[in-house]
């Protein structure tokens, strides 16, 4: 087997954002290999972008203009079998998930799903929301199986594909297509509109209990911004799911971005990697979120966030009196 094959996922005419983050990490993954970088997609050949690789595919078949797990799982096997790569990278998104550990299992290998990095012959998945980090290493005799997650490697720019792109036709009969074609998985649409906001004052577990939240409710009022949260405060209930920032969540990009009692998991940084200011206030100064954080704070939330509101306040105070 040689080769990294990224297959890379459409959206209407353009491309999933994923595919970009996946060709890098499979460019990268190549380089390290010193193995020829491919990749491939369901779709028509002309348009078709996919950056610096040495053969691209277009995967084409009238019984995969719409998908199906059945039709997507025939044609890749097919492909995978004919270009035979050591390895094959595949963007964590929901068609995916959906598809992607049952087209693992048809070469005897399991999905390792997740993935934020890799080296040394390991691929690195997140655990307990960050805290810790499992190497993974891939012991089987077929391909290796990757799913990259989401905003673990800067998106590279897709460009016009450098060398020939070659149509492959699966061989697939109606038959074989068990489900019929759904709808594309959509997010539902946020009432709390926190992409465009400049101000976000996000909070984490740290808060311990939901009686505590208005603490950092009235430092984002001090400050005039928007409160956010992590996944763990909206999957508790204490804030509304519309307000939660990361993978499952929305994506933001403010002027400054303030997150007190955030560990900062994979899943939460990806919703904020675009932010221009990244201030943390965590106890913990192993935690992850310092590693992106522009400023830190290493203390009690609890001492530091009620000394921080009233600063600005008392801030405000003397402007306002001063004019």
């Amino acid at each position: 087997m040689n080769g990294v094959l990224a297959i890379l996922e459409r959206r209407g005419a353009g491309w999933n954002r994923l595919s970009g983050e996946t060709l890098t990490a499979a460019r990268e993954l190549a380089e390290r290999e010193r193995q020829p970088l491919l990749c491939a997609a369901i779709g028509a050949a002309d348009g078709f972008v996919a950056g610096p690789v040495t053969r691209a595919y277009a995967v084409q078949h009238e019984l995969l203009n719409r998908y199906t797990s059945d039709g997507y799982i025939l044609a890749y096997e097919q492909l995978i079998r004919e270009v035979g790569p050591a390895y094959v990278l595949l963007p964590h998104t929901y068609q995916v998930r959906d598809f992607a550990p049952r087209l693992a299992a048809r070469f005897g290998e399991t999905l390792i799903a997740d993935v934020v990095a890799f080296g040394d012959g390991v691929f690195v998945r997140q655990l307990l929301q960050g805290k810790l980090n499992a190497d993974y290493r891939h012991t089987g005799r077929g391909p290796c199986f990757v799913s990259i997650q989401s905003g673990a490697f800067q998106a590279g720019q897709l460009a016009p594909a450098e060398c020939d792109v070659k149509v492959f036709t699966p061989q697939i009969e109606p038959s074989q297509i068990r489900s019929g074609p759904e709808e594309p998985f959509r997010m539902a649409a946020q009432t709390v509109d926190l992409a465009s906001t400049p101000l976000i004052v996000s909070v984490g577990r740290g808060i311990k209990e939901q009686e505590n939240i208005p603490i950092v409710a009235e430092l984002a009022r001090a400050l005039g911004a928007e409160l956010a949260a992590s996944r763990p405060i909206c999957d508790n209930g204490w804030l509304p799911m519309e307000r939660q920032v990361g993978s499952s969540g929305q994506t933001v990009s403010p002027k400054l971005y303030l997150a007190v009692g955030i560990s900062g998991a994979i899943q939460h940084l990806v919703g904020m990697k675009g932010s221009k200011a990244v201030i943390a206030i965590n106890k913990d100064q192993d935690a992850p979120i310092f590693e992106v954080a522009d400023y830190g704070v290493v203390g009690d939330l609890f001492e530091v966030v009620p000394a921080l509101t009233a600063a600005i306040k008392k801030t405000k105070g003397e402007m306002t009196s001063t004019a």
